[in-house]
């Protein structure tokens, strides 16, 4: 292993953004930008110019970023076949994009030379050498992709190999080999690399890598080991069909876990929040599998797991969860023990006597209340409220006297409206609130927010997330279980509740009750 620094080219706002269900606007793209900047990236490549106008629109405003380290590159091509490089469209207008680099891709797969292209072998190596020539001779540092490098190595290695020294010749900055089908596995991809390393000794080599076999984090490590200097890939792993070599993953892999240095050493503890950052600029899930920055990623759910994990968190832990910004969690469930009781308590801020007959008789109806339905692995909060009225005997801070909710038709707008009514009593007082929504679900949240935004003003700070039902033996057909999950947030903190019930109105106003109710205990506690 080396201790040398390695390069980081992040491209999520261009090939990411080719993801399904990805899509980010200029205002996102402006935002990702600084982020990564702010986060210690080298390379931020913006985007396609003459591609789409919204990648134009991003290159006339990024002079605005004022990046302190990372630098902006526009993404494009070779010249066309026979054509002048200055006459080249293309190659025009990513001079007119006015960033620092410009990356550019070229065919190095004689099958994409002639079916493709439809040009000669001889024509491509002069579309690459010309064009890399000429962006440096306009000022710019250029790096070049090698298009389909493995499997143009691996049908003819010379001419592989020849495309390479086209851009070298011309005077490129960077020889990034391009794993584009993302099909090659380890051992073949370290074996190309070490050829194409040892033939450009003077060379720097990058690698930029697909994840259709699922290797694309493994590969990306391969290359670096074999002597590459830039990595590219994406946050969270965007991109084309399985998408890109993910940098979540890789940067904490080269920092905690090789002998390697990036200058996003110094922001690693921001890993988590950069992750959830770009997640919400495309308004997608986090995924909490994804590693170190998952949700799921240092959670525990076992009795065994857990009780290890309080004793040494190295057990079950493979490196410290804050050091990318992330938290041990402990997952209650009927496979939950003493142990994960009390690290949940410990975790809530809660002193839990572990030996008192109270936990005993708790952990009985945790079970039973799991073997209803319920299920508290994604609702903290529903958990945390249920530990502090079952262990603690603390009252709620407002008591539901009534509900009831209706759907008719608005006869004047000519469309199905619902209608909730709520009485509440808080204290002495009793309030009764009555309001519409677009469904049931949604009038029981406006009339319960209503009903306690004069006690509570906080309240008008949440807002559902996200809202899952599922059908518990759905055997049973109308009569079945149903289980809703509610994700809430206040713009600070999200957390999740939960509801049972043979009725899907009455197990959704639960969950909204205990969402709001946490709400209202963060609020306590704050004051």
């Amino acid at each position: 292993m080396s201790s040398s620094k390695i390069l980081i080219y992040d491209t999520t706002l261009r090939d990411g953004s080719q993801a399904e269900g990805v899509s980010f606007t200029v205002a996102a793209k402006m935002r990702v930008a600084k982020k990564l900047d702010q986060f210690g990236v080298d390379y931020i490549e913006g985007g396609w110019p003459g591609s789409n106008p919204r990648d134009m629109a991003f290159f006339e405003k990024a002079e605005e970023l004022q990046l302190s380290h990372a630098r902006i590159a526009a993404f494009g091509s070779t010249r066309r076949a026979n054509t002048p490089v200055e006459e080249d469209a293309q190659v025009k207008l990513l001079l007119d994009a006015s960033t620092p680099v410009v990356t550019i891709f070229g065919k190095t797969w004689l099958l994409h030379v002639t079916d493709v292209l439809r040009t000669t072998p001889e024509e491509n190596l002069n579309m690459i050498e010309d064009t890399v020539r000429y962006l440096k001779e306009q000022g710019k540092e250029v790096v070049y992709d090698a298009e389909h490098f493995f499997d143009g190595y691996s049908d003819n290695p010379e001419y592989a190999l020849s495309t390479l020294e086209a851009a070298n010749r011309g005077g490129a900055d960077f020889l990034t080999l391009c794993e584009t089908n993302g099909g090659k596995l380890v051992s073949p991809f370290r074996e190309i690399t070490d050829d194409v390393v040892n033939k450009f000794p003077n060379s720097k080599i990058g690698v930029h890598c697909h994840n259709d076999a699922g290797v694309g984090v493994a590969v990306s490590i391969t290359g670096v080991e074999a002597g590459a200097v830039m990595v590219q890939g994406t946050m969270n792993g965007y991109g084309e069909r399985n998408g890109n070599a993910n940098l979540t993953t890789i940067i904490p892999n080269l920092e905690l876990k090789m002998d390697y240095t990036t200058n996003c050493s110094k922001h690693l503890e921001k890993l988590r929040d950069l992750s959830l950052f770009v997640d919400d600029a495309t308004n997608l899930r986090p995924d909490i599998r994804s590693p170190y920055v998952g949700a799921a990623s240092f959670a525990h759910k076992g009795g065994v797991h857990a009780d290890a994990a309080s004793k040494s968190t190295r057990s079950y832990e493979h490196i410290d969860p804050a050091l990318v910004g992330n938290r041990t969690r402990v997952l209650v469930s009927d496979m939950s023990g003493r142990s994960s009781i009390m690290m949940k308590a410990k975790e809530m801020g809660m002193d839990v006597d572990g030996r008192s007959p109270e936990m005993k008789s708790f952990l009985e109806e945790l079970k039973q209340l799991e073997f209803k339905g319920y299920e508290y692995e994604s609702a903290d909060a529903s958990f945390d409220l249920l530990l502090r009225r079952f262990l603690r005997g603390e009252e709620e801070a407002f008591k539901v006297l009534r509900y009831h909710v209706g759907v008719g038709n608005d006869t004047e707008k000519e469309d199905a409206i619902s209608e909730a009514t709520v009485k509440l009593k808080i204290g002495e007082e009793t309030r009764h609130t009555v309001a519409e929504g677009n469904g049931p679900v949604s009038a029981l949240d406006h009339a319960l927010r209503k009903a306690l935004v004069e006690d509570f003003p906080t309240i008008a700070e949440v807002r559902l997330v996200d809202f899952k039902v599922r059908i518990l033996e759905s055997n049973l057909g109308t009569d079945a279980i149903t289980r809703v999950h509610v994700e809430s947030t206040d713009g600070d903190q999200t957390w999740g509740t939960v509801g049972v019930s043979d009725n899907v109105i009455t197990a959704s106003w639960e969950a909204l009750i205990d969402s709001v109710s946490y709400k209202i205990l963060l609020g306590t506690e704050s004051a």
